[in-house]
């Protein structure tokens, strides 16, 4: 993503391209109750939760005709045809699936499974002294030119993406930076790749891979792959790009070994997804994903809802009843014309709203969870959600089971809340780690506020003291933080929020009927229970599940209490009151019900946080989720100022920039999350020139700690012992509370009945030869 918005952080990475880009996945396109103190953790054989299946209306190929044209709606004609470059998007990546080589795809869980259509075997053969992974190809696999598919193609590959030339305009290159070299093995269909250092998602390379005349040399990387691909080895290949018409045509590639492709040809057309009920009525598309709006309209279509169609924005009034209430007993002539026009406007908007429910009956939908999850992004540069208090407090007030209700259940999807940063549900990495943070407590929540400073009465300006002296943080020379004294001490974790410069409350000095502000002790301890919380989460599932010859170094165990946040002086943790102040008993904790009295304020200032949301038509049911989480936050006295944002601004101009305090988008599921999940985790780093390097950490929330996980993770060749590492580094990004996650999206796809083999994925790869129309 482009930056915007320098004082706020450079998302660009922190070496030359030395990682993964990560699509992000807004909601706008078609593409986060008991106490800390308890210890609470959610092993993955402890969730209820369960995959849900895809639904794409599985046919045998013996049941699906042969030919045809599949017209398949999508987002946006293609700006490159490169998946390695900054602009590729959900179109790139669906055309280079049905006409380049994938290593491996996955399976319904999320797993990689080897194709068997390009690959007879790979697999690790060396671990010592370095790592080598040795491929042996198809015999029959070739490019559309004829030439075999070999080695001179993972060359070619690995030089464009290591990062060592910086001609090669790359966006993502995380794993080809490890390669040492690559050769031929004892065959021209062999080939032997060594890594420098371990790499434990070595899968992930080579995929797509692309024919060495795109990837020989910078230009043809450059521009050689924007708009068209001459050579290509899928079932499918590349007719042509109409960016004027926003058609990408495929067809039936006459070279391909495997199994041949059913249809003759699919169309990927462009059509935003406001406008694909019309398309589909029109009936110019078979396969499309939709919105929960279409989706309710094609299943209103299906039960004769077309008799008392239903106005067009609205959700059960019929258009009678919208249309302009006749015209007084001697109205002027000139309003009643225009009142007639009404009417006739009226009933021509019903009449064709009513034939398109008539056509929609063409069509059903078929639904799943897509691999992608929403969160609720905390921004920690600066203002209060800098401090890790508040974002606990945040947290701690969402009813994140109400959330992903509000969501699901209507399409009759199951309703989980999303438990891992990592992975979802039904893949192997997945399991719930959010008893790290704990879970919906309000007096939990108005607790870490109070401690953090934030009280009923302090939204009020101080009254300017009678003798002349300065007030708040200046009244006395023995005061707390950047005016004086000691600042606040990052603890050990390494936590790093931008601009976190709250000074301490308090001094030893200052004068006589000061009030200090100290937290109740449960509040003071919460910072140390959350990251003893969450290595004890993770230690216990490590310690459960080691190997019984493998040491406990080895899984980095060996850094017990690196972690626990140390108070100054020698105090509890927490605590911010001045060195040698009794801490006072724990004052009762207000009823809930008297959240809704109004904020909670510090130094005069209201605790407001700016909530960005997009605005646009496809956003509806995010900005419900947003009025839902506004006001599980006003139940604690944080108040929220709603902004709505264009859409094609959202990101780029709020998220990427970091404008903004709170922001529902989307991350997409990954079968790498050692590799993809860094980037989005990693601790913002400063730049030569003093800004912030965040990669895609958009929280701008990370730890050293965090990190090191992540790194230990990607280089475990051990696929048990890796996932034990994420699952730590997980319950370290929950305390961190920079992100929560809320639910995992619903996939939603109308298709024409006759259409098999498509629709609602999941996490699979799609199987474009095997997709078509049922045989008549």
């Amino acid at each position: 993503m482009s930056h915007v918005g320098a004082p706020r952080g450079r998302t660009c990475s922190r070496g030359p391209r030395s990682r993964t880009l990560r699509s992000a996945v807004l909601l706008t396109t078609g593409v986060l109750a008991v106490s800390v103190l308890s210890g609470c953790s959610s092993p993955e054989e402890e969730s209820d939760a369960k995959a849900v299946p895809q639904d794409i209306a599985p046919a045998g190929r013996d049941k699906v005709a042969d030919g045809g044209t599949l017209r398949w709606a999508v987002d946006t004609t293609p700006t490159t045809l490169n998946a390695f470059q900054a602009d590729a998007d959900a179109t790139t990546a669906r055309v280079t699936q049905a006409v380049l080589p994938s290593l491996f795809t996955l399976d319904e869980r999320g797993r990689p499974q080897r194709n068997p259509d390009y690959l007879e075997s790979a697999e690790v053969v060396e671990r010592e002294p370095k790592q080598v992974v040795l491929y042996k190809l198809n015999q029959q696999a070739v490019w559309s030119d004829g030439r075999e598919i070999g080695a001179p193609d993972f060359v070619a590959q690995w030089r464009a993406l290591s990062g060592k030339n910086s001609a090669y305009w790359t966006a993502r290159n995380a794993g080809y930076e490890r390669i040492e070299k690559i050769e031929r093995g004892a065959g021209d269909l062999e080939v032997r790749v060594t890594f420098s250092k371990p790499y434990a998602d070595w899968r992930a390379l080579f995929s797509p891979l692309y024919p060495k005349d795109v990837m020989g040399t910078p230009a043809a990387f450059n521009d050689g792959a924007r708009s068209q691909l001459a050579v290509t080895a899928g079932p499918f290949q590349l007719k042509g790009v109409d960016a004027r018409g926003g058609t990408t045509t495929l067809v039936r590639n006459p070279r391909w070994w495997g199994q041949p492709a059913k249809l003759d040809a699919i169309v990927l057309r462009a059509v935003p997804r406001s406008g694909r009920a019309t398309a589909l009525a029109t009936g110019t598309l078979d396969l499309a994903e939709v919105d929960r709006a279409t989706a309710d309209r094609i299943a209103r279509a299906a039960k004769g809802a077309a008799k008392d169609a239903h106005g067009p924005g609205t959700a059960a009034t019929p258009p009678a009843a919208q249309k302009p209430a006749p015209p007084a007993p001697g109205t002027d002539p000139a309003k009643a014309r225009l009142h007639q026009a009404a009417v006739l406007k009226n009933r021509q908007v019903a009449a064709a709203y009513a034939a398109e429910q008539k056509a929609l009956r063409g069509y059903v939908v078929r639904k799943s969870l897509e691999p992608a999850y929403t969160q609720l992004a905390l921004n920690g540069e600066s203002g209060p959600l800098s401090d890790d208090r508040v974002r606990r407090a945040v947290a701690r007030a969402l009813n994140r089971q109400e959330l992903a209700d509000a969501v699901l259940k209507p399409l009759g999807l199951p309703a989980h809340p999303v438990g891992s940063h990592l992975a979802l549900v039904g893949q192997q990495a997945y399991a719930d780690s959010s008893g790290a943070l704990g879970g919906q407590d309000t007096e939990e929540a108005q607790e870490l506020l109070a401690d953090a400073g934030w009280t009923r009465g302090g939204a009020r300006k101080p009254a300017a003291p009678k003798d002349g002296t300065k007030a708040g943080a200046q009244a006395s020379p023995g005061t707390g933080g950047k005016n004086g004294g000691e600042a606040d001490v990052p603890s050990d974790e390494g936590l790093y929020i931008v601009g976190d410069d709250k000074p301490a409350i308090g001094g030893n000095d200052g004068p006589e009927g000061t009030h200090v502000l100290a937290p109740a002790p449960a509040a003071a301890a919460q910072g140390i229970a959350l990251h003893r919380q969450a290595e004890i989460q993770a230690r216990a599932r490590t310690t459960a599940d080691r190997p019984a010859n493998r040491p406990a170094a080895a899984l980095g165990e060996t850094d017990k209490g690196a972690d626990q946040p140390k108070a100054q002086g020698g105090g509890a943790p927490g605590a911010y009151a001045p060195r040698g102040t009794a801490v006072p008993a724990p004052a009762a904790p207000a009823p809930a019900r008297d959240a809704a009295a109004g904020p909670l304020g510090k130094d005069g200032e209201s605790l407001t946080l700016r909530f960005v949301l997009p605005a646009g038509p496809d956003s509806e049911s995010l900005r419900t989720v947003g009025d839902k989480i506004s006001r599980m936050l006003g139940r604690i006295g944080i108040g929220t100022e709603i902004v709505k944002v264009p859409d094609d601004s959202f990101f780029k101009d709020h998220i990427a920039s970091g404008d903004y305090d709170l922001a529902l988008y989307s991350w997409p599921g990954t079968a790498f999350p050692a590799t993809d999940g860094r980037p989005i985790f990693a601790k913002p780093q400063p730049a030569a020139d003093g800004s912030l390097l965040v990669e895609q950490n958009y929280t701008r929330v990370g730890t050293d700690h965090i990190d090191q996980l992540f790194d230990q993770a990607a280089a475990e060749l051990d696929e048990k012992a890796a996932r034990d590492l994420l699952k730590q580094a997980d319950a370290r990004i929950w305390a961190a509370a920079g992100s929560i996650p809320l639910y995992q999206r619903p996939q939603l796809v109308a298709a024409k009945p006759a259409v098999v083999n498509a629709g609602a994925f999941g996490f699979a790869t799609p199987r474009y030869e095997n997709i078509g129309f049922t045989r008549k």
